[in-house]
C-alpha cells in the first residue's frame, strides 16, 4: 500500500500543510479524537493551530486529544514533561477542555496498571481519528524502539541511547534525560483511521529513504505504517531523499 506523500519547500511550509489538514479535519468533525505527538518538529504545527483558533475561530471545544507517551519518571509539572509541553505549546492557547486531554502519567507508582488503563481509555473513546505522528533517526514511533512487536499495546520501555542523544538537548545534559518511557503500542497506533508522519531535516533523511522502501520490519517500526490504508508522510525537502539540492 503506498504511502501518500507531500513535499515541503521548508520546515514553515511543512508546518503549515500539516496544520491545514488538521484544521479541515477538526472542521468536519468537532468532536473528533487526536492522538498528539511531542518533540521539536510539531511546534510548528501547533503555532498555527493557536494562530487559526484566534483569527477564525477554529474550536476545540469538543475535540478529544491523546498523547502518545511520557517519561517515567517524570511528575505532570516538570518542565521536560510531555503534559507540560503540551499546556505550554498548545493547550493554554485554545479553547480545548483540559479534563479531555490526555498524557500519560509519568510519576504513577503502578505502570502496568497505567498502560491497561491509558489503552482502555482509548478503546472507551472509540480509537483515535486522527493520529500525528514524528520519527526518530532510528525509525522509531511513540517510543516504540526497534525490536517492538508490531501487536504491542500501550506499553513501558527502555530508551535506546540514540533516541536519548537525539532527546537531549531538551535537558541540561544526556544524565538528565530518563532511561525510560510510557509509549502507545504499535498496534494502538494502527487502529488510528487516519495517520499524519511528520518528517523535518537532513538528520531524518536516512530513516524516509528506509520508510519509503516499503519494506516492513519490527527492526524499523515506523516501516509499519506502510501496513496502514490511510496515512500522509509531510516531509520538508531537507529530509526528502530524491529533493534536489
Amino acid at each position: 500500500m503506498a504511502l501518500n506523500v507531500i513535499v515541503a519547500k521548508d520546515y514553515q511550509e511543512l508546518s503549515q500543510k500539516v496544520a491545514d489538514l488538521m484544521i479541515e479535519r477538526i472542521r468536519q468533525n468537532p468532536e473528533i479524537k487526536l492522538g498528539l505527538a511531542t518533540g521539536s518538529t510539531p511546534v510548528g504545527m501547533y503555532r498555527n493551530l493557536i494562530e487559526d483558533h484566534k483569527k477564525n475561530g477554529t474550536s476545540y471545544k469538543n475535540v478529544t486529544s491523546f498523547n502518545l507517551d511520557e517519561y517515567v519518571g517524570l511528575p505532570e509539572t516538570h518542565l521536560q514533561s510531555y503534559r507540560y509541553f503540551m499546556n505550554d505549546t498548545l493547550f493554554d492557547h485554545i479553547d480545548i477542555n483540559k479534563e479531555n486531554t490526555y498524557v500519560p502519567r509519568g510519576d504513577v507508582d503502578d505502570f502496568e496498571k497505567e498502560c491497561v488503563d491509558y489503552e482502555n481509555l482509548i478503546e472507551k473513546h472509540d480509537g483515535i481519528d486522527l493520529q500525528v505522528l514524528g520519527i526518530g533517526t532510528n525509525g522509531h514511533i511513540g517510543f516504540n524502539e526497534p525490536g517492538t512487536s508490531f501487536d504491542s499495546k500501550t506499553h513501558t520501555v527502555e530508551l535506546k541511547p540514540s533516541t536519548r542523544e537525539d532527546n537531549a538537548r531538551f535537558f541540561a545534559s544526556i544524565d538528565e534525560v530518563p532511561t525510560r518511557a510510557i509509549t502507545m503500542g504499535i498496534d494502538t497506533i494502527m487502529k488510528s483511521k487516519e495517520i499524519l508522519l511528520v518528517i523535518s531535516g537532513e538528520n531524518k533523511k536516512e530513516a524516509v529513504e528506509k520508510l519509503l522502501s516499503g519494506e516492513v520490519s519490527e527492526d524499523f517500526p515506523a516501516s509499519v505504517l506502510n501496513n496502514h490504508p490511510n496515512v500522509t508522510v509531510f516531509v520538508d525537502e531537507a529530509a526528502y531523499p530524491s529533493a534536489n539540492k
